[in-house]
């Protein structure tokens, strides 16, 4: 195994490892296959797009392991990156408690099995995103020879990478059981807009061509709506 493959199986075990903690420590449980279901939704699909980088595109994996705000280019993405980090495991805690503790009404099955389809689906969206813009780092950055991608998801959306992450995160409090896990949801969304937002900021001054497609492309997360 060379290096690459090592650190992107160290970090996949990583991921898996933080989540499942997130998941069933505050359960205090394994017995919660809504955490379950959601979690080898999750975990599987990753990997599988994972698995298609290894093979087919190895620089967007490189890229994509570089990830956090300590690599961000700016000092506005390293605070977008670094609040959104508490934000989301924050929610992921609430989601979870909630389940627990019988805050809200229980979630009827039907929507948590939704609530796993929308994860899926999102997850799907990101595998089309890396299979078509080779150059979809983690980060917020403008590298050698990097040209803009119009073609794919990128002909309805500018930002379709965030609409799939916007998808996981609305499937999530309906797939872990839990009502309140939507108070955080708005505030996520306002982080991506923000995030989205300063991105295109960065990407008109630094990569040629991007002024235009922004302009061909009006749409930023949701056809027809923003």
């Amino acid at each position: 195994m060379d290096n690459l493959h090592l650190r992107a199986t160290c970090a996949a075990l990583a991921g898996a490892a933080v989540l499942f903690a997130v998941i069933f420590i505050p359960a205090w449980t394994l017995d919660y296959w809504q955490g379950w279901a959601f979690f080898l939704m999750l975990m599987a699909s990753t990997s599988l797009v994972t698995i298609y980088m290894a093979l087919y595109d190895k620089p967007l994996l490189e890229s994509r392991l570089r990830m956090g705000p300590g690599v961000e280019k700016t000092a506005v993405q390293k605070t977008i990156t670094s609040v959104g980090g508490v934000v989301f495991f924050g929610a992921f805690i609430i989601m979870v408690f909630d389940h627990r503790f019988g805050w809200s009404p229980a979630v009827p099955t039907f929507l948590s099995i939704l609530g796993d389809v929308l994860g899926a689906l999102g997850m799907l969206i990101y595998f089309l995103v890396v299979k078509e813009n080779h150059f979809a780092a983690a980060t917020v950055d403008v590298v050698e020879g990097q040209t803009v991608v119009s073609t794919g998801p990128y002909v309805m959306v500018r930002h379709p990478m965030y609409a799939g992450a916007i998808l996981v995160l609305f499937g999530a409090p309906l797939a872990l059981g839990s009502w309140w896990g939507f108070l955080l949801t708005p505030i996520t969304i306002g982080g991506f807009a923000w995030r989205l937002l300063d991105e295109k900021k960065y990407l008109c001054e630094h990569l040629p061509g991007y002024a235009e497609y922004a302009r061909a492309v009006c749409f930023r997360l949701v056809p027809h709506i923003w």
